[in-house]
């Protein structure tokens, strides 16, 4: 013992270092996660497991300033073979771990975007080391796990402020089509200003059963489903004002029966 006493001070002198240098490394490295990362369940498990690997670190030294390479060969054998074991009992929660630690470094998917993904869609309330929770119109909360949103495509309408809104409608055949074209286009012009190398299109795209459809494209500002509504609402609005000011009419369904039927229901029968 009073021969390994230098070591066994060094040892634990080591391992007190390593300690401390876990507890400021943990700092900085949060500092740094701040500016990247806004979800805070996220930065916490990033710098507890920063802080374990130095402290392993230190103890892995601190033994080896002991001499114990027998013990520390057992305890790295076994750690091996639990680790092996928990990985392959916890295979998909390390799954949706690791999704969410990318899930928070990747710039397309933030806290407050509008997002459509696996069949739903909404505002992305939280983002933590299992799942994602997003708020759907109706007000209810849905949770995904975080591999399922790397494994599935997933449509963001907040990372681009300005968004090409599309509304079908048609005509009654015998309507000036050109001037329903520039009618149409002068409408949306006005009622959403087109900016930079924007514009509106108009295309006429289907000779339905009473009608000729067309559909008309304009850029307006969308971050999320709400706002495309709101868009086509007063699309809609302005339009049917316009046409309506201009004697152009919106056919309703028409359907045409024929009653020229030479079949009698009352037709004598011939004599025997």
């Amino acid at each position: 013992m009073i021969l390994g006493l230098p070591n066994f001070l060094l040892a634990v002198l080591v391992f007190f270092i390593f300690t401390v240098i876990a507890k400021y490394a943990g700092k900085i490295f949060d500092r740094l996660l701040r500016l990247r990362v806004r979800q805070d369940s996220i930065r916490e498990i990033t710098v507890k497991v920063l802080k374990v690997i130095i402290i392993i670190i230190g103890f892995v030294v601190a033994l080896g300033l002991l001499n114990l390479s027998t013990v520390l060969t057992s305890i790295l054998a076994g750690a091996g073979v639990v680790g092996l074991a928990i990985g392959l009992a916890l295979q998909g929660t390390l799954n949706n771990t690791f999704s969410g630690v990318i899930l928070s470094f990747l710039p397309e998917l933030q806290i407050g975007d509008w997002i459509e993904t696996n069949g739903y869609a909404g505002i992305v309330r939280e983002i933590n080391l299992r799942s994602i929770v997003i708020q759907e119109a109706d007000n209810n909360y849905v949770v995904i796990p975080n591999g399922k949103i790397i494994d599935e495509p997933f449509k963001n309408y907040s990372r681009t402020v300005r968004s090409r809104v599309m509304l079908d409608c048609g005509v009654a055949y015998n309507s000036d089509l050109e001037f329903v074209q520039s009618l149409t286009i002068k409408t949306m012009e006005e009622l959403f200003p087109q900016r930079g190398n924007e514009e509106v299109e108009f295309m006429y795209n289907e000779f339905a059963d009473s009608s000729i459809n067309f559909v008309v494209r304009f850029w307006a500002d969308v971050t999320k489903r709400k706002d495309i509504l709101v868009a086509k609402n007063k699309a809609i609005i302005a339009l049917k004002k316009a046409f309506d000011q201009n004697d152009i009419n919106i056919p309703f369904p028409i359907r045409t029966i024929d009653f020229t039927n030479k079949l009698s229901i009352n037709k004598p029968e011939a004599e025997e």
